[in-house]
């Protein structure tokens, strides 16, 4: 893994654990990488097969993926 990719995945599993207030975490994190993150950086972590990330971050990168 790239250390780019590392840095993905470790920051949306922050966003998922700083999220966890929220009533819907995945669709909160979703909504958070749509908005903030750079296409590049949404690119590059849909390529990945979701390893290493929290539930709650692969899920929200599975439904990003799905309405993309």
């Amino acid at each position: 893994m790239s250390s780019t990719l590392d840095n993905l995945i470790r920051m949306a599993n922050q966003i998922a654990a700083n999220l966890q207030h929220e009533p819907n975490v995945p669709e909160a994190v979703a909504e958070h990488i749509r908005l903030f993150w750079d296409p590049r950086m949404k690119q590059m972590i849909f390529a990945h097969d979701n390893d290493g990330l929290l539930p709650d971050a692969a899920a929200a990168i599975t439904r990003l993926k799905t309405n993309a």
